[in-house]
C-alpha cells in the first residue's frame, strides 16, 4: 500500500513476482525507465512495457507497430477493470486490506460468472 499521491512508475520493482511464470510484464509508459528495465532483466522478465514518444520527434512506425500489439493484449485485461469500475460501480472504500481483498474477490467472481453466462449464450459459428 502506497500514497494515492506516489508515482506508479517508481513501484514497479516491488511489484515483480518472482513466483509469475509468465516473465511478461505489460504496462503502460509511466513504466518505462531505464531502472523498471533494468530491474525486469535482473529478475527474468521480459518487458513488454509501451515505448514513450522522443521529444520534439515523430513515432517512428516500428514503434507505432509495436505500441499496437501491445495495446491489443492490454485492452483485454483492462476491460475486466473497466467493467467492475462502471458496469458494476465497484468502489473500494473499506477498512483493512482483507475486507478489501474479498470486496475485490466478489467482484471478481461476479464479472466472471457474467462472463460465463455470456458466454455459454452464443452460438458457434456455422
Amino acid at each position: 500500500m502506497t500514497d494515492a499521491a506516489a508515482f506508479d512508475g517508481a513501484r514497479l520493482p516491488d511489484l515483480l513476482d518472482k513466483t509469475n511464470t509468465a516473465k511478461v510484464v505489460w504496462a503502460d509508459t509511466a513504466y518505462r525507465s531505464l531502472k523498471n528495465e533494468k530491474a525486469m532483466e535482473d529478475n527474468g522478465f521480459k518487458s513488454e512495457v509501451h515505448r514513450k514518444k522522443p521529444k520534439g520527434k515523430a513515432v517512428a512506425q516500428r514503434i507505432l507497430k509495436a505500441n499496437s500489439r501491445k495495446s491489443q493484449i492490454r485492452a483485454h485485461i483492462e476491460h475486466v477493470f473497466a467493467v467492475q469500475k462502471h458496469k458494476m460501480d465497484l468502489f473500494v472504500r473499506t477498512i483493512g486490506i482483507k475486507r478489501a481483498w474479498l470486496k475485490i474477490g466478489m467482484a471478481n467472481i461476479v464479472y466472471n460468472m457474467k462472463r460465463l453466462t455470456w458466454l455459454e449464450g452464443r452460438t458457434a459459428p456455422a
